[in-house]
């Protein structure tokens, strides 16, 4: 497996290596989620074809009051991780490597990008569409591989590939839980065992509301009271939207997600699950 620390070393890496080439983007500070990721990139580019995987805390998704200092950095362990669920590459390049100090270009996706996340944390999304699209054009994948736990984000990129043309498949991966239900997360590390315990209960809501065959107002309300029941809860958002528009869902005649935002002790987790299509008018 080959690190490579700047743009002109991994372009050099590439030109050497099979196709197709499967892209993991990663922050690291690596868990089980991310090691499917990379596991199922691995399956996608079959023997003969390359995994990369970037490590970059992308400071520009951060907010001015953000954990962008604290983000867990465990380089190390994260290389180990990668090796092992099959990456070729690694890329993992400074903040001076991605931005030039006068960079005056972003993207901007304003449609899917607006709610949920995107009122809470303004200018994130921006952030993350620009770093994307940068290592897209940096390492070139023939796919690309997303969590599901970030429902949005992955919305994003799916629209942002769309529209600007670029020749990549985008592979969303299920949801990688703990045994007790709580999503996988880097920000996870922050809370005490017992915390993850009782964090666990928000995917429990989110499931419960999910199974009961009732309007999206209906469901969004169920979830919220069983949310509101935990300790060291705040509630950021609970909505139901459409899984692929992200525009509120007003029935349940299209496919839908349940999403919820909420801060919990001094971390702030998100979790998602889907909502079914259901046969009749409501």
């Amino acid at each position: 497996m080959k690190i490579c620390k700047t743009i002109r070393v991994l372009r050099s890496t590439l030109e050497r290596t099979g196709s197709p080439r499967v892209f993991v983007p990663t922050m690291g500070a690596l868990h089980e989620g991310h090691e499917a990721l990379i596991r199922h990139a691995r399956t996608l580019a079959g023997k003969n074809g390359c995994v990369v995987v970037s490590i970059f805390v992308n400071p520009t998704q951060f907010g001015p009051n953000e954990d962008f200092s604290k983000y867990p950095r465990t380089f190390r362990a994260d290389t180990a991780k990668c090796r092992a669920a099959g990456a070729d590459v690694i890329f993992a390049p400074s903040p001076e490597e991605i931005y030039r100090p006068d960079a005056s270009v972003y993207v901007d996706e304003i449609r899917l990008a607006l709610p949920l996340c995107g009122q809470s944390r303004p200018g994130h999304f921006r952030g993350v569409c620009t770093v994307v699209a940068k290592l897209f054009n940096i390492v070139v994948p023939d796919t690309a591989v997303f969590g599901e736990k970030d429902w949005q984000q992955l919305a994003i990129i799916r629209r942002m590939v769309r529209d600007l043309d670029f020749p990549v498949k985008i592979v969303g991966h299920p949801i990688v839980r703990e045994k007790n239900g709580l999503a996988k997360s880097s920000r996870n590390a922050y809370l005490t065992p017992s915390q993850r315990i009782v964090a666990a209960g928000i995917y429990d809501a989110l499931r419960e509301a999910a199974r009961c065959e009732q309007t999206p107002t209906r469901i969004v309300a169920l979830a919220r009271k069983l949310i509101e029941t935990l300790p060291w809860t705040r509630i950021d958002y609970i909505e139901a939207r459409d899984a692929e528009t992200l525009e509120p869902l007003t029935n349940r005649r299209r496919k839908g997600r349940l999403l919820a935002a909420v801060h919990f002790a001094k971390v702030r987790l998100i979790d998602n699950i889907a909502l079914p299509r259901v046969a009749g008018s409501f």
